[in-house]
């Protein structure tokens, strides 16, 4: 029989805990919304942080919206009811847009770190090298590539069939549990999902480690003590972001299909699809003065025009 709908099991192994866990995750998303969100309006309304970084910023927030919105509500509906349904056509759809805002992350990320080390490693020539036509150029070049990265493998899971069971041991459709459930032969789809992955993945990381690289010689080189301070906590933030989010991708995707273990995917997950979205908003507000000051200059207008 033709499966129409998968269930998602979530995390229905520890029923005591599920209704703790759903006012936790709801906590955090709606958190990591809003965050999100003020960063967006910050760059959009404050004339000043119209500059490439926080262009870049704006991109990352609203991708982290979209990310979180892809997976949590299933997530949270999965901790409350008993049967979380989710057609195949509709497992299909979330398991490209996640992939998709996934690969843009990493794209993302790696831009930002290119633009960190040109502002630090070559002060003078930033302006020229990453003028506001380049910074559109590479925002618009990471959404582009993120979304066409999954293309290929989620059009050959369209083609795969489905004849039970049809439960998803996750709580979104993650490649390696629809995998499983395939009666199809998907030795195909999946070395190149594996193979699209690891270069997306592993590529981005090493372009984003090899500008931190650039960026701790360049300050080794620095004789004021008070540069090495400034320059340090500029990239803290971005770094700290990046350290949280390449480490659980690589744990969870750069492995073989084999090593697949579902308990331990479902943990890992929630770190990039629920804390991740949250740290991004956290780390850069809490750390950064200009951000602070945007803020202050909003509220500041807002009391203004209140009568």
């Amino acid at each position: 029989t033709t499966v129409r709908e998968f269930i998602f099991l979530g995390f229905s192994g520890i029923p005591q805990l599920q209704l703790m866990l759903f006012v936790m995750f709801l906590i955090v998303y709606l958190l990591s919304i809003t965050g999100n969100a003020f960063i967006i309006y910050i760059v959009l309304m404050d004339s000043t942080l119209q500059t490439p970084m926080y262009i870049f910023l704006g991109n990352l927030s609203f991708l982290e919206i979209w990310n979180a919105t892809t997976t949590v509500p299933k997530l949270l509906t999965a901790c409350i009811s008993q049967v979380v349904t989710i057609s195949v056509s509709g497992c299909i759809t979330q398991y490209y847009f996640f992939f998709s805002m996934g690969a843009t992350e990493c794209i993302l990320l790696a831009v930002m770190a290119y633009d960190r080390y040109l502002a630090i490693c070559s002060p003078l020539h930033y302006s020229l090298l990453m003028s506001a036509q380049i910074c559109l150029q590479l925002s618009a070049g990471s959404w582009i590539g993120g979304f066409t990265a999954p293309v290929l493998s989620t059009i050959l899971i369209s083609h795969l069939n489905f004849c039970g069971p049809q439960q998803i041991n996750h709580f979104f459709c993650d490649s390696d549990p629809i995998y499983k459930l395939s009666c199809s032969d998907t030795f195909l789809v999946e070395a190149l999902s594996y193979t699209c992955s690891s270069v997306v993945i592993l590529s981005s990381f090493l372009l984003t480690m090899s500008s931190y690289g650039q960026i701790v010689v360049t300050i080794v080189r620095m004789s004021s003590r008070e540069a090495w301070k400034k320059t340090f906590s500029t990239c803290a933030s971005h770094l700290t972001v990046v350290t949280i989010y390449y480490g659980t991708i690589i744990f969870a995707y750069v492995r073989p299909p084999a090593k697949y273990n579902f308990t331990i995917a479902k943990v890992v997950s929630v770190f990039y699809c629920v804390i991740t979205p949250l740290v991004n908003p956290l780390v850069y507000t809490l750390r950064n003065k200009d951000v602070k000051k945007a803020f202050r200059k909003a509220l500041a207008q807002k009391r203004l025009l209140l009568p």
